[in-house]
């Protein structure tokens, strides 16, 4: 048997990264019960600088998530380490439990809403609000009126030896966020298919010594190769083997051929990894990421407030597709916030109504 529900909450906040905690800021302000589940493994953790977040531009991301969990405890937000290992939508008491044995519903009938706005209706008081359970790898078992995933992306690189760990470093994803940092240097850029012309025409912009590697994913055609040239950006066929790394700097990439590719930097696109347990679990429709012809992952399908395709649930942040970057996450999560709120609200009104409803003599 699972163990029992602990105390159901408002909202549940799937990520405690910039997203997520953003989400959690609105709904605490709005004096709404927040648990934040997060399994501590953010996707700019190994970056040592924070960028392009007016304000506090150069900031580490351990220092901007830490202020986070300070900022969203002053609302009563409850923060809790815990990995989420499946989700899904309850609808009916006495449903069928993660190991198939009938549960108690203990979400729907015992905890009262929260904040000044409570009438006293009941944590589930309209028959039709949602009931969205999370189970943790610790055994914990949460349910909430209400949903936001914020769990992010991994990031899947090319599978070549020591890349993975200059990850963040040496070995970078984006301009915007790190170009200005290896300006003037020797750049290279790493393909995984037709988007790297892009990335090097962009890399371009902070250097004049760049090397397109197109590492047998794609050939560039007559129109790129022109594009290219007229920037000066060289390129290099051939599979790449190895990044070359001395006193713990990137120095180089080895070829299959034997040439080394002098470089300082690479900058390299990833493929975009959701949260299968979350996502699917849920059932959230997601789409497919296609970027100027390159399949680079899939998304969490969205509108223009955050909400999905499962009522109840919202999504913010790298979930929704992984080129929103902090101050985009920020804003995304904290819209999410506040039109979860909002539908708790419309619920906890229609709650109310009918409760007069039924007691008038």
């Amino acid at each position: 048997m699972p163990d029992a529900p602990l105390t159901p909450v408002d909202v549940l906040v799937l990520g405690g990264g910039a997203a997520g905690l953003s989400a959690a800021l609105s709904l605490g302000r709005s004096r709404r019960t927040v648990r934040v589940l997060d399994a501590g493994e953010p996707r700019n953790a190994t970056s040592p600088h924070a960028h392009n977040l007016l304000t506090h531009d150069g900031t580490p991301p351990s220092a901007l998530l830490a202020a986070g969990r300070d900022e969203v405890a002053r609302y009563g937000v409850e923060v809790v380490t815990a990995r989420v290992v499946a989700a899904r939508r309850v609808d009916v008491p006495g449903d069928v439990g993660w190991d198939g044995a009938g549960s108690e519903d203990t979400g729907a009938a015992d905890a009262g809403s929260s904040g000044a706005g409570s009438d006293g209706a009941g944590w589930n008081g309209a028959a039709h609000e949602p009931v969205l359970e999370v189970r943790t790898a610790d055994g914990g078992t949460h349910r909430a009126r209400r949903l936001v995933v914020a769990t992010g992306m991994r990031d899947v690189l090319p599978d070549v030896p020591g890349l993975r760990e200059r990850w963040g470093r040496d070995v970078l994803h984006c301009p915007y966020c790190h170009g200005w940092e290896v300006r003037d240097r020797r750049l290279a850029v790493l393909a995984t298919g037709p988007r790297a012309v892009h990335a090097a025409l962009l890399v371009r912009q902070h250097s004049a010594d760049v090397t397109l590697l197109t590492h047998d994913a794609f050939a560039p055609d007559a129109e790129q190769r022109a594009d290219l040239a007229a920037r000066g950006v060289r390129v290099v066929p051939g599979r790449v083997t190895a990044v070359r790394v001395e006193d713990d700097a990137l120095t180089g990439i080895l070829l299959a051929d034997g040439d080394v590719v002098p470089c300082d930097a690479v900058f390299v696109g990833s493929r975009a990894v959701l949260d299968d347990a979350v996502v699917d679990g849920l059932g959230l429709q997601t789409t497919a990421l296609d970027f100027l012809g390159e399949d680079v992952g899939r998304a969490v399908a969205v509108d223009a407030t955050g909400a999905t395709s499962v009522p109840g649930v919202w999504a913010a942040g790298n979930v929704t597709g992984p080129q929103h970057a902090l101050a985009a996450s920020i804003a995304a999560g904290s819209l999410a916030g506040a039109h979860v709120n909002a539908s708790l609200v419309t619920a906890d009104v229609a709650a109310a109504r009918a409760a007069r409803i039924t007691t008038r003599p």
